[in-house]
């Protein structure tokens, strides 16, 4: 029996709604940015991957809370979400056409083998920096049902002002019986730059106060939330037990959390890598099996999980079966280009009930 209680399906207006910026990852596939004439541009962020991959892969209705900037990158990024079936819930900004408010660029080279990837970022006078609390009006959105809402630490990461409007939404969505999820999605390079004048653990401590579940490896529950902890290199990466035990260091600070939920991932190369993941409820766990990945493109693979459990959950699985469609979408997302899901439920479904050859029991 599944003990996440949500708002019944019938009764709301969205699935879910995220709150988070919105970007343009530009790819050269495998080749050495210094060497590239081509990119793929994919539109994304960690917010709202949660949110086109519910509504495209899974048929949930969904919507991102976000800025946007009036000029062509916009359009281009606001048609894409269209696309997705999300609904686009916007704060307009007008660029002044050469110094912004602009829409954040992620510049992603995938790697290949023995070759790591390489991520860097022009987030410079981004336009989801800029948003502050009030520039939504959630209490109507919410009033209408929203049965979960999702935002994350990228999103935290970029101002003084977003936690602060990350955690007024999360008191709302509370209010109206919204069930809250947080990735953590610790970026190190982005913290190293932020302008939120503290620590970036106790912004984090503040908005963890919120949330019913909690997504994040061990790295980010450590360093994230500033835990003490085992080395999280000693032990094998597939090995939940060190997770757990810093989980239980989660819970005993912030008990108000009810679920906590990660990828597990041993990376033998920039494409080999072998794949589980783990969920945390209320004192009981459950662990995904171990499957090998041949990966494609890894960018995205963690928000790929996260919205495959959130819609077991929505679903009313339990919680091995929630966990499982999590961890089959998320290595489904691997195999392909871009940062949001090309699978079917179908495909979905199929993998997280062990039908691949590749499985580790």
């Amino acid at each position: 029996m599944n003990p996440i209680r949500l708002l019944p399906e019938e009764d709301v207006k969205l699935d879910l709604l995220s709150l988070g910026g919105l970007v343009m990852r530009m790819d050269p596939g495998i080749v050495p940015f210094a060497f590239a004439e081509n990119y793929s541009v994919h539109v994304s962020g960690g917010e709202y991957n949660v949110a086109a991959n519910l509504a495209r892969c899974f048929g949930k209705r969904t919507a991102i809370a976000t800025a946007i900037v009036d000029n062509p990158l916009g359009e281009k990024i606001a048609a894409e979400v269209r696309k997705m079936n999300v609904l686009g819930i916007y704060k307009h900004f007008k660029s002044d056409g050469v110094r912004g408010p602009n829409m954040a660029l992620v510049w992603s080279d995938r790697g290949h083998g023995v070759r790591p990837p390489v991520v860097f970022y022009n987030r410079s006078n981004e336009a989801a920096a800029l948003l502050k609390p009030n520039d939504f009006d959630f209490e109507p959105i919410f009033k209408e049902g929203v049965r979960w809402f999702h935002s994350g630490g990228i999103f935290a990461a970029l101002s003084d002002s977003t936690p602060q409007l990350i955690i007024e939404a999360m008191k709302i969505a509370h209010d109206h019986g919204a069930l809250v999820s947080f990735d953590l999605n610790y970026r190190a390079k982005l913290w190293a730059a932020a302008n939120t004048g503290e620590k970036h653990s106790d912004v984090f401590g503040r908005i963890v106060e919120h949330v019913d579940v909690l997504l994040g490896n061990e790295e980010d529950l450590q360093m994230g939330l500033g835990l003490p902890g085992p080395d999280i290199h000693a032990v094998s990466k597939l090995d939940p037990s060190s997770f757990l035990k810093t989980i239980e260091q989660v819970h005993q600070r912030w008990p108000n959390i009810k679920a906590v939920a990660t990828t597990l991932r041993d990376v033998k190369s920039t494409n080999r890598h072998l794949w589980s993941a783990v969920l945390w409820i209320e004192g009981d766990h459950w662990v995904a099996p171990t499957i090998e990945l041949d990966i494609y493109d890894r960018v995205g693979g963690g928000d790929g999980f996260a919205s495959g459990l959130i819609y077991g959950l929505l679903e009313g699985e339990d919680p091995e079966e929630a966990l499982r469609l999590g961890w089959a979408h998320g290595a489904l997302l691997t195999t392909y280009p871009g940062d949001t899901t090309m699978a079917s439920l179908e495909q979905v479904k199929a993998l997280a009930r062990g039908q691949s050859a590749r499985i580790q029991r």
